[in-house]
């Protein structure tokens, strides 16, 4: 009986907690889901007599609305659910428009500039009825979630993926950091010791998750480094350093080697970051989202070092 009654629990009212728990209030809530907030507390009632928990602690006042450990457990299980949902749309949506026919890609910068042009052109050659639209984000967190709720067939990512359980990869790279210096310094011989980064002025970029592990990095090694300026965009950050602003720990990939105001050098004891190709692992994968993945790790192959 007990396990019946949870077959009355609705996509909206999982959707509902959700917005809730997101926004904190039901109010914000109701506005973002397009209903009356009435209407919210009457789902989240319903929601909580089917499931025989209380989900959200509602303070008085204006404080914000908070779940309880029984409403965090069910907003997972209901992100999931709908993202399965958004998953099922979208491959009844393309059935729609015609197998095949459409093909959505997402890209961050460096791979947009060092890898996709090349891939595109095959790719290009070998199915040229095929609609392709790229979407670019600085952050792949940002394209993950999008694969998650089936906005994105394919989207290159950075490994590893952090508790995407709904996505598979297929590894492609792997792209080591070099740093980048003005070119008007003398560079040494050999390849420099992250060390010699403690105290130096840095640039760095803002979202992008190659940052973090960079800077991670030189913290485990007890390297302080003084981050001077932040951008997203890899020319920015190349420009700085070529106007001296500071040095810059980044991707092989996201460097412009041929840029006459900077040198590019070999570093040691830094971890490279990896690169691959994920896409939603309950969807249905068309021909050419298949062959699209088999021409990236072809194309990558010559770029393919050991781990």
């Amino acid at each position: 009986m007990e396990s019946d009654q949870w077959l009355g629990v609705e996509v909206r009212h999982l959707a509902a907690l959700a917005a809730i728990v997101e926004e904190g209030s039901f109010g914000r809530a109701a506005a973002r889901l397009g209903y009356t907030q009435s209407a919210i507390s009457q789902q989240i009632a319903t929601l909580e007599r089917i499931v025989g928990e209380r989900l959200l602690d509602r303070p008085r006042g204006k404080r914000t609305v908070r779940a309880t450990e029984a409403g965090e457990l069910l907003v997972r299980h209901g992100n999931a659910i709908v993202a399965r949902l958004r998953a099922a749309q979208a491959d009844i949506e393309a059935l729609a428009h015609g197998e095949g026919s459409r093909l959505r890609v997402g890209t961050f910068q460096s791979t947009g500039a060092r890898v996709l042009p090349e891939l595109m052109r095959r790719f290009g050659g070998e199915w040229p009825s095929v609609d392709v639209r790229l979407t670019e984000f600085a952050d792949d967190a940002v394209l993950l979630e999008m694969l998650e709720r089936g906005e994105l067939d394919v989207a290159f990512a950075q490994l590893p993926l952090d508790d995407r359980p709904l996505l598979d990869v297929q590894p492609l790279l792997v792209d080591p950091y070099v740093l980048v210096i003005p070119a008007d310094e003398e560079a040494p011989a050999e390849p420099l010791s992250i060390k010699k980064l403690d105290g130096q002025k840095l640039i760095g970029f803002r979202t992008c998750r190659s940052q973090p592990m960079a800077e991670e990095q030189l913290e485990q090694r007890g390297v302080c480094a003084d981050i001077v300026f932040r951008s997203d965009d890899n020319g920015t950050v190349q420009a700085m350093v070529g106007a001296g602003v500071g040095w810059a720990l980044v991707p092989r990939l996201a460097v412009d080697e041929d840029d006459p105001r900077v040198q590019v050098l070999d570093v040691r004891d830094v971890d490279p970051r990896r690169i691959g190709l994920a896409w939603h692992r309950d969807r249905h994968r068309t021909a050419p989202a298949r062959r699209f993945v088999e021409l990236a790790v072809e194309l990558c192959s010559p770029l393919r070092a050991a781990a």
